[in-house]
């Protein structure tokens, strides 16, 4: 089941959240969080997940913009939940695959047979100019993929952080905002010391973050963080023992 929630609109740019769920499989399905942005007559998709929710994200898709009109399809990391639905993707639109060079060659175990239509993210990072705004491919490497972007968006001040963020929450408590971090916490701790390497890398990603004004960051997992609460995160963050440090 998903479902939708504008998170910018003016009158030539959008920002939509898809939120997917699955109650009758929660033991085993994990929660996602795919983003659209819409501007001028074109759209750019964030992490279009596995091929399990691909006809269902098609239709959500569908209900904002012809999903022919996709143009670019940004792609944080390798992961299956996030590039697994690659090759539907690539049938059904005409658009160009944006990820991290080091993961290029891997896209054909994921079934994708035209590599052109892959642009390779230099390790750096890059900016994009889309529609009426600019976006910026942020490095997040070994946050927790060694080939890891996020994304921020000038126009709508929206950060899209992917798995750095991520929490896992109980299918009896789903909320869409952060709004008491302390309860929150135990949602993303666990979860945030084992899958981030280390405690070097989440400062450099939080001194690169804190030079653009965020008026909210949107996970690929959970819950989206605002002003006060996404604060308390990235001051947690930027002090997080994880991964090697704790090894």
């Amino acid at each position: 089941m998903s479902e939708d929630t504008i998170l910018y609109e003016d009158s030539d740019y959008k920002w939509i959240m898809f939120s997917f769920d699955d109650e009758e499989h929660e033991d085993r399905f994990l929660s996602l969080n795919q983003y659209l942005i819409i501007s001028k007559g074109s759209a750019l998709l964030i992490d279009p997940g596995s091929d399990e929710i691909f006809e269902e994200l098609y239709a959500a898709v569908a209900r904002h913009i012809d999903p022919k009109k996709i143009k670019l399809i940004f792609l944080s990391h390798q992961d299956p939940d996030v590039a697994g639905s690659i090759t539907h993707w690539s049938v059904a639109t005409q658009a160009k695959f944006v990820i991290s060079k080091i993961w290029t060659r891997f896209m054909s175990h994921y079934g994708l047979v035209d590599m052109e239509r892959l642009v390779a993210l230099e390790d750096k990072g890059a900016k994009l100019s889309f529609g009426s705004s600019v976006l910026h491919f942020i490095p997040a490497h070994f946050l927790h993929s060694p080939g890891n972007f996020t994304l921020y968006d000038e126009k709508s001040k929206i950060l899209f952080s992917g798995d750095i963020g991520a929490a896992v929450l109980p299918p009896w408590d789903v909320y869409k905002e952060v709004e008491d971090f302390d309860k929150h916490l135990p949602f993303l701790e666990g979860f945030h010391q084992r899958y981030m390497a280390g405690n070097l890398f989440c400062k450099k990603w939080v001194s690169a973050v804190r030079k653009y004004e965020i008026e909210q960051m949107a996970p690929q997992h959970g819950a989206l963080f605002k002003k006060e609460e996404l604060e308390m995160f990235l001051a947690w963050f930027d002090n997080l023992e994880c991964g090697g440090d704790i090894l």
